[in-house]
């Protein structure tokens, strides 16, 4: 299969088969990661690796209680370092300046795209995965459970197994269309019928899919607990 053909086919496993990733395995993902593209080859992120079980438990239930977080044969937590260059210049005898948020919003693209590139990689040699958005939940406990430094960002959780067959024939979600989604030089926002036809073209009903989705996601609890915990981080920042 092209790479083409296993990025748009991949799907987000949930049940992983018990079977664990071996070393040579999780030694690629993590050598793909690597190679992602990064600003001025800085690599502005740490992977913790989960190895300890209570700790795979505890993210299970900080991490909006799911469970199959702590059942995954492997647990990635990828961290928008600004500490490491830090501590570097420091030790040069250089006299940093304090991170600000321009250098953080720098360390999660870095951060992302060397997570994505873990995925990618993961994909092609069988083994599924899933992202786990929750991480930047519940402040104060995941920063004492990973022993965070002030200027460490928790950006992305990502677990990974080899997906049971049936999480293997799940269907993938139908993306919106492109014409939705790609604009043309200037932003724009888009009409009420633009925005109707979005959710119609994926045969979804407007008017009952988008107050379920604002109800289940928007306005939920863990959402609002998100953009608390995401301030407290950020008040290393400003």
């Amino acid at each position: 299969m092209s790479t083409l053909d296993e990025l748009k086919q991949r799907t987000s496993v949930r049940i992983f088969e018990d079977r664990a990733i071996d070393a040579q395995a999780r030694d690629e993902i993590l050598a793909c990661a690597f190679a992602a593209p990064t600003a001025g080859n800085q690599m502005l992120y740490t992977i913790l690796q989960i190895d300890d079980q209570s700790i795979k438990d505890r993210l299970a239930v900080l991490c909006d209680n799911q469970p199959f977080i702590a059942h995954a044969p492997l647990v990635l937590v990828f961290l928008a370092d600004c500490r490491r260059w830090y501590d570097a210049y420091t030790a040069a005898g250089c006299q940093p300046r304090d991170p600000g948020v321009g250098d953080l919003i720098l360390a999660c693209e870095d951060t992302m795209v060397a997570a994505q590139n873990a995925v990618t990689a993961a994909q092609h040699l069988g083994i599924g995965s899933c992202y786990i958005g929750d991480i930047v939940e519940n402040h104060d406990d995941v920063v004492a459970l990973l022993n965070l430094d002030k200027w460490v960002f928790p950006v992305a959780l990502v677990v990974f197994g080899y997906p049971t067959e049936q999480q293997k024939r799940r269907a993938k979600p139908i993306r919106f269309a492109a014409e939705h989604i790609v604009l043309h030089d200037t932003y724009r926002r888009l009409s009420e019928e633009e925005l109707r036809a979005m959710y119609t073209e994926r045969g979804e009903d407007f008017d009952t899919f988008v107050p379920a989705t604002c109800a289940r996601k928007y306005m939920s609890d863990f959402s609002a607990e998100m953009s608390r915990s995401v301030a407290e981080y950020l008040k290393a920042y400003s």
